[in-house]
């Protein structure tokens, strides 16, 4: 890595952007899942700056036991403090307590990106909340806990359900999607809001992500054994149903479902359609009321013909730069290179490169909270 590492230097010279660095991830067999994710959320600075917060906050050792978090914010905060400015480091405390946490990644099997960044973040929320709620039953009237977490303040009384905790990675990765459906009988419309941190799209061949999202949102009649229960009309009736997004997330994750089970060869299949992802996006049809507008920021790819095999690198933006990652190996790229992960038009290609998990950061103001 000394020697791409100062190539990658050479490349950027005086361009090199003030601060930042750029550190390939050593693998311990097999983790590449885990480097390359990692490398997507680092490269998601709103994100990173939360997590730098908490462990100037969290650095005294004393004060909470070792979990993910902990685990998390010390690798980026490692990474962030590095004298050069290129280089590699070992996540091995991050993967050992992401192994002894979860016994599917505990093995050397080929493990599925989406499935890492899911229970990751889902784990952060997990212990924030339960830091939140630590905090409000001490006696202490402020800690950097509650600081951080941002929660609503006061429980309502009689028993009556609270709001949920809103986290600072809920302020980063969630939004809230209405499903409507609308009983053809008597018209009435129910909807029903449910939260999300990634969208995980069907794909078809020579298709968008565009129209992976209209389709997504597209009307669906229920009929036949697939009646409606209308509480207006106390009965079955034939509906239409359909998904919108009504509360767009500051950071848009998009999952491809390219692994897809087939019946007729009794396992999953990877799909290497071509799916054009575009550098700025807007969410017109799929949005309730209004546009939202993204751009790309980073790729995580998988590389292989199936799903039980392969290896995953990401692509990142910083800076106006695009970088490859490749655990240790970091190179710069130019932004035309992209568009060769969109997958293949044919069946069978020996281009085996394709995006898998896409994140997008919202062109909007209210970046940070």
């Amino acid at each position: 890595m000394g020697v791409a590492g100062s190539k990658l230097e050479k490349a950027l010279g005086e361009q090199f952007p003030e601060g930042e660095r750029y550190f390939g991830l050593e693998n311990f067999g097999n983790t590449c899942y885990c480097n390359s994710v990692l490398q997507a959320l680092y490269f998601c600075v709103p994100f990173r700056e939360q997590l730098l917060e908490y462990y100037a906050n969290n650095k005294n050792p004393g004060d909470a036991e070792e979990n993910l978090l902990t685990c998390l914010a010390e690798l980026f905060t490692q990474i962030n403090s590095q004298k050069k400015k290129t280089g590699v480091i070992a996540p091995k405390r991050f993967v050992q307590r992401v192994k002894k946490q979860n016994e599917l990644f505990r093995g050397y099997m080929h493990q599925d990106a989406h499935e890492f960044l899911n229970f990751l973040l889902n784990e952060l929320v997990d212990i924030l909340e339960k830091e939140s709620h630590a905090a409000k039953s001490s006696p202490q009237t402020t800690s950097p806990s509650e600081k951080i977490a941002n929660g609503p303040k006061n429980a309502l009384a009689n028993g009556v359900k609270k709001e949920p905790l809103v986290t600072w990675v809920h302020k980063n990765f969630q939004g809230i999607l209405t499903n409507e459906t609308r009983c053809l009988r008597c018209e009435t419309v129910t909807a029903r809001d449910e939260t999300f941190l990634d969208l995980s799209l069907d794909i078809e061949q020579n298709s968008s992500i565009t129209s992976c999202l209209k389709n997504f949102s597209s009307t669906e009649t229920l009929n036949a054994e697939d009646k409606f229960f209308c509480d207006k009309c106390c009965s079955l009736q034939e509906a239409q149903k359909r998904m919108k997004i009504k509360k767009p997330p500051h950071i848009l994750v998009i999952h491809l479902k390219r692994f897809k089970y087939m019946e007729q060869l009794g396992r999953y299949k990877k799909l290497s359609y071509r799916v054009v992802f575009p550098l700025e996006l807007k969410l017109s049809n799929t949005m309730k009321d209004a546009d939202s507008e993204y751009s790309l920021f980073a790729v995580v790819v998988h590389v292989g013909s199936g799903p039980n095999h392969g290896h995953y690198v990401s692509l990142v933006k910083s800076h106006n730069h695009w970088l490859f990652f490749d655990d240790e190996n970091v190179e710069m790229i130019d932004e035309s290179a992209v568009q060769t992960y969109f997958g293949s038009a044919q069946e069978y290609s020996s281009n085996t490169d394709h995006g898998y998990i896409l994140l997008y950061e919202s062109l909007a103001t209210n970046s940070k909270s």
